[in-house]
C-alpha cells in the first residue's frame, strides 16, 4: 500500500481546523499529517498538537499559501504529499482512485471533486458551489486541494512563496513544461468550507482572483517558459482571462453609466440596461444548468457570472497599481 504525507496549512481556521484534521485521521494510507500555521492567533496550533498531528509554525512578512505548502512538503517523508486546507473535508474514499493513476510516471498530481460544505448557508455559498463544478479528465492545472508526487515539487522548486494567490495553477504550468500530467477523476475529494455570508467577503474574494489574473499573466509573459506556454499549452495562463475581464467589465461600467446619466430624460435607458444585464445573465445560466437542478441556483450562478467581472477587474488594476509603486501587495482575506 502507497503511503501518503498529508500537509494542512491553516490560519485561524478554529472548529474547522479540528474537523479537517480528523477526516484524514480514518485514512488507512496515512503515516504522517504536517500541519503549518502562518501565525494564527486563535489557538490552532495548539488544537492541532492535542490530535497528534507534526505542527509548523510560519512567521512570513506576507503570508501566503505558497509558504505553507512549501514548509509542508519539505518537512514530508514519503513520496507522495496530500495538501489540504484547514477548512477542508476530505472523502476518505478519494485515494482508493486516485493511487492507481500514479502507476504511470508522467502523472504529477491527482484531483477530484470540490463542493461546498454548506451550500444552502448564504446565497454567495449557494452560487460559489457551482464554481467548483469543473471538466474532469487531463487538466491544465489543479486547485489547492491536490494529491501530488514529491519528486515533482523538488524537480519544479516547488509553490512560488511570492504569489498571493493562484500560486498552484501557476506551478502547474512548470509541471507541465516538465512534461508530466495533471488529472482531475471525477470523484468527490473534499467539502470545503467557504464562510462567506457577507457582500464584503464575496468582493474580496473576486478581487483576488482578479489579482491572480494580473500578476501570474504578467509573470509568465516574461518568463524563461514563455515560448513553452505560447506553442504548446494553448497560451500564457489566465493572459486571455484578463483581457476578456477589461472587455466585459469595462462595457458594463460604460452601458450603466450611460444608462444612469440618462435618467435626467427618462428611466427607459436604465431600465434597459437592468434588462440587457438579466438577459446576458440568463443566457449564461442556460449555458450552466447541467451544474444544478435547482432553477434559482442557476439563475444567481448567471448573475454571478457577470457581476463579478467587475471586482476582477478591480483586483487587476490593484495589481498594476501596487506594481507601478514598486510594491507588493500584501495577503487578500476573505475571511
Amino acid at each position: 500500500m502507497e503511503m501518503i504525507s498529508v500537509v494542512v496549512i491553516g490560519r485561524n481556521e478554529g472548529q474547522r481546523l479540528v474537523d479537517c484534521i480528523k477526516s484524514i485521521q480514518t485514512l488507512e494510507e496515512l503515516t504522517e499529517i504536517i500541519y503549518v500555521d502562518s501565525d494564527s492567533t486563535d489557538g490552532s496550533p495548539e488544537r492541532a498538537k492535542k490530535l497528534g498531528t507534526k505542527v509548523i509554525i510560519v512567521h512570513p512578512e506576507r503570508p501566503t499559501a505558497a509558504i505553507g505548502r512549501n514548509a509542508g512538503w519539505q518537512a514530508a517523508n514519503n513520496s507522495l504529499i496530500l495538501f489540504m486546507d484547514g477548512d477542508t473535508i476530505l472523502n476518505k474514499d478519494f485515494l482508493k482512485v486516485a493511487l492507481p493513476m500514479f502507476d504511470d510516471p508522467k502523472v504529477a498530481a491527482v484531483c477530484g471533486h470540490y463542493r461546498e460544505l454548506y451550500p444552502k448557508a448564504s446565497i454567495y455559498q449557494r452560487v460559489l458551489d457551482l464554481d467548483w463544478m469543473v471538466p474532469t479528465g487531463v487538466v491544465s492545472s489543479c486547485g489547492g486541494i491536490v494529491l501530488m508526487r514529491k519528486n515533482v515539487l523538488e524537480e519544479v522548486d516547488g509553490y512560488n512563496s511570492l504569489l498571493i494567490a493562484g500560486e498552484e495553477p501557476e506551478m502547474c504550468q512548470r509541471i507541465r513544461a516538465a512534461g508530466y500530467t495533471i488529472h482531475r477523476i471525477d470523484e468527490p475529494m473534499i467539502l470545503h468550507d467557504l464562510a462567506i455570508k457577507s457582500w464584503s467577503q464575496y468582493w474580496q474574494r473576486s478581487v483576488r482572483t482578479g489579482h491572480a489574473y494580473a500578476e501570474i499573466s504578467c509573470m509568465l509573459e516574461t518568463s524563461s517558459l514563455a515560448d513553452f506556454y505560447k506553442k504548446k499549452a494553448g497560451g500564457i495562463l489566465w493572459q486571455q482571462e484578463s483581457k476578456k475581464n477589461f472587455i466585459n467589465a469595462g462595457v458594463w461600467i460604460a452601458i450603466f453609466v450611460l444608462g444612469l446619466s440618462m435618467t435626467i430624460f427618462s428611466w427607459l435607458p436604465l431600465l434597459f440596461c437592468i434588462s440587457l444585464f438579466l438577459l446576458f445573465s440568463l443566457r449564461t445560466s442556460w449555458k450552466n444548468r447541467w451544474k444544478s437542478k435547482d432553477k434559482f441556483s442557476i439563475f444567481l450562478y448567471g448573475l454571478h457570472s457577470q457581476f463579478q467581472h467587475i471586482p476582477i477587474m478591480i483586483g487587476q488594476l490593484s495589481y498594476y497599481y501596487s506594481r507601478w509603486r514598486g510594491k507588493r501587495r500584501g495577503l487578500i482575506e476573505y475571511k
